[in-house]
C-alpha cells in the first residue's frame, strides 16, 4: 500500500506535556483526537436504503429516497480514523443498541455483522446531517458480545486490509437494521499530501463524495485538498 508523503507537525514539550497531564485524560475517554499530520489510507461508502440487511441475514428495507455519503481517512500507525459523514433524507430519531447508531460494521455485501467503530450521530435541521472528525483507538462500541465490547480486538490494519469486509451504515427508530448501508471503497491516495494536520480549525477536510469518485475513475487519481490557516 502506498503512503501519503509524512510532513511531521511539530509539538513543543510544553504541549505534549499539556495533553499528558489534563486533556489526554479527556481524550482517552471519548476517542476524539486531532487530525494526524499523514494518512494510511482513505476509503469511501455510497449508502442506500436497498442495501440494508437484518440481524437474519435477510434484506430489510431502509428509507425510501434516503441517501449517505461517508468517507473515511485511516492512519492505522497510530490507530486514528477521520470521518466526514452526510446523510441526505434521513428522518427520525437515532435508535441503536451501539452507543451511537452510526457505525462501520464488520460483514461483506450481503450479510450482517457486529459494529467495530460507533461515530457521532450527523446532526442537522434540514434535509441534510453531516458530523466529522477524528477518533484514536482502542475502539468500543457498547455493544457486548461473548462477554466483550464488539470492538475489542478490532484494527484498523484489518480495514486496510479487506476493506470489501466492511461496510458503514446508520439506525433511526424507524429502521432499527439501518436507514442506508454501504460497502467500503478504496480510494486511490497517489501521493498526495494531506496538509498540516494538528488541531488547525480552518483546516477542515474535504469530503470526497460520488462526484469525485466517478470523476477519479476518469482522470486516474482523486484530488485532495485542504485549507490551511
Amino acid at each position: 500500500m502506498r503512503r501519503t508523503p509524512v510532513r511531521l507537525a511539530a509539538l513543543s514539550a510544553l504541549t505534549v506535556g499539556a495533553l499528558a497531564l489534563s486533556g489526554g485524560a479527556a481524550l482517552a475517554q471519548d476517542g476524539q483526537v486531532d487530525e494526524p499530520s499523514s494518512f494510511t489510507s482513505m476509503f469511501t461508502v455510497m449508502a442506500t436504503p436497498d442495501t440494508v440487511i437484518g440481524q437474519n441475514g435477510q434484506p430489510a428495507p431502509g428509507q425510501p429516497g434516503a441517501t449517505g455519503t461517508f468517507d473515511y481517512r485511516i492512519n492505522s500507525d497510530e490507530e486514528v480514523i477521520c470521518y466526514d459523514l452526510r446523510l441526505s433524507g434521513v428522518t427520525g430519531e437515532y435508535q441503536s443498541p451501539a452507543r451511537t447508531a452510526t457505525h462501520i460494521h464488520e460483514a461483506a455485501a450481503g450479510a450482517s455483522g457486529p459494529p467495530r467503530v460507533a461515530f457521532p450521530n450527523p446532526q442537522g435541521d434540514g434535509e441534510v446531517r453531516t458530523s466529522s472528525g477524528c477518533l484514536q483507538g482502542p475502539f468500543t462500541t457498547g455493544v457486548m458480545a461473548n462477554g466483550q465490547d464488539s470492538g475489542t480486538g478490532f484494527s484498523l490494519k484489518q480495514i486496510e486490509a479487506n476493506p470489501a469486509a466492511f461496510f458503514g451504515d446508520t439506525h433511526t427508530a424507524d429502521f432499527t437494521a439501518g436507514t442506508v448501508r454501504g460497502q467500503l471503497t478504496p480510494v486511490p491516495m497517489g501521493g498526495v499530501e494531506t496538509g498540516a494536520g494538528g488541531g488547525d480549525d480552518s483546516a477542515a477536510p474535504i469530503a470526497l463524495g460520488a462526484a469525485a469518485i466517478v470523476a477519479a475513475g476518469a482522470a486516474g487519481a482523486v484530488a485532495y485538498r485542504r485549507s490551511r490557516a
